[in-house]
């Protein structure tokens, strides 16, 4: 898909200035240079996955709390030598050329960090200011340069992933509600101060022309434009689709056709059959991490399952339901197959993590296994 939806992309990136009608022909243009950049990603990508499934994962114990320090410090750090590169949120951090995005980074930091306070602290979990309250800070403290950024769609998973670890780990229902309470709360704070995030969810409640076409510094600024032309692509696939390399949206109309909006663009090119195989696969890795997360006894190990999965399942499925208009706009990848080397290696190294907690616990899933499968009778949950 990275192949075919990024010949556009790939030719605006290596044309010449004085170019004005460039193509595939066009001296000096590379059509497959977003090809070749993601390949390499890809290989990263299962090098940190092989490396990852090799390191014992109770050795994050010792290294977790650093880690989540650093990410918190240089989360922040994003919000003052960060760049934009022409998008509204500041996440990137630019170094000898390259550019890589922490947000994706700190994901992980967070997973590995609570599942060790929350294995830690799992006799103190229903006191309200040992359990409650010292989970928010932590919590907050990494997810409050993220939504300054703004990265609305990563402030949703890293909040969906601490919601279902704090839940997971034993929290009150009582705590669980006044976090969405919070939650709800600093989100009517935030919205007001902030203009685009305001447009946004107003064109996504009420997507009239008012709300879509707002003026800004002269010039109309369209905040439906995203969705209306991901729509297009989606229905324009039809059951089986228009062909690969024959889809138009990704070339004149939809931004980000690659990245944020990679899933759209396959449709457009792939039809609803193989785009819902595609949502199959996520749900077939989904439904194996909770598979190992009932079976594994450790409670550290589970969390680690549990974060990832949670991770994984947030990421794509807010990513499938920006694309098809389930959800207002955010910037958020979708793991796997966006092109995007950060989200890449990071994901990777997480399904690594996990792939060696079920390795190191595999005799123990064996045995359970076994055992159910040699009685029938009813069990307690």
């Amino acid at each position: 898909m990275i192949s075919s939806i990024g010949v556009p992309k790939s030719i605006d990136l290596t044309k010449s200035i004085n170019d004005l009608y460039p193509s595939c022909d066009t001296q000096g243009v590379n059509c497959y240079y977003l090809l070749l950049k993601h390949l390499f990603r890809v290989f990263l990508g299962g090098c940190a996955l092989i490396l990852a499934s090799k390191i014992n994962y109770k050795l994050y114990k010792k290294y977790a709390v650093f880690g989540f320090s650093a990410m918190v410090i240089t989360l922040f750090g994003v919000l003052i030598l960060g760049s934009s590169f022409n998008t509204t949120a500041t996440s990137w951090i630019v170094i000898f050329n390259s550019s890589f995005q922490p947000t994706e980074i700190a994901k992980l930091c967070m997973i590995l960090y609570f599942a060790v306070w929350l294995d830690q602290k799992k006799s103190v979990l229903h006191d309200f200011q040992k359990g409650f309250i010292s989970f928010g800070i932590l919590a907050s403290a990494i997810m409050l340069p993220v939504v300054l950024q703004p990265d609305l769609g990563s402030s949703m998973v890293f909040g969906l992933i601490a919601f279902c670890m704090f839940f997971f780990a034993g929290a009150q229902k009582k705590h669980l509600l006044g976090t969405f309470l919070v939650a709800f709360i600093g989100t009517l704070l935030v919205l007001p101060t902030n203009p685009y995030l305001k447009h946004r969810l107003n064109a996504y409640v009420n997507p009239s022309t008012d709300n879509c076409e707002v003026t800004q510094n002269g010039y109309r600024r369209d905040y439906c434009w995203q969705t209306q032309q991901a729509n297009i692509a989606v229905a324009s696939g039809g059951i089986f689709g228009q062909g690969l390399t024959k889809g138009t949206q990704k070339s004149y109309w939809l931004p980000q056709a690659s990245d944020d909006f990679v899933f759209a663009a396959s449709a457009e090119e792939i039809g609803f059959f193989r785009s819902s195989m595609v949502v199959g696969l996520f749900m077939y890795l989904i439904l194996n991490g909770f598979y190992f997360v009932k079976r594994i006894k450790e409670n550290y190990a589970r969390l680690i399952i549990l974060g990832v999965t949670t991770w994984i399942a947030g990421q794509a499925f807010i990513n499938i339901g920006v694309n098809i208009g389930l959800l207002p706009v955010t910037g958020i990848t979708l793991p796997f197959i966006s092109y995007g080397g950060s989200s890449m290696l990071a994901t990777c190294f997480g399904v690594g993590v996990v792939i060696n907690v079920i390795n190191n616990n595999l005799k123990n899933i064996n045995e359970n296994s076994t055992r159910r499968r040699g009685n029938r009778r009813t069990h307690y949950s």
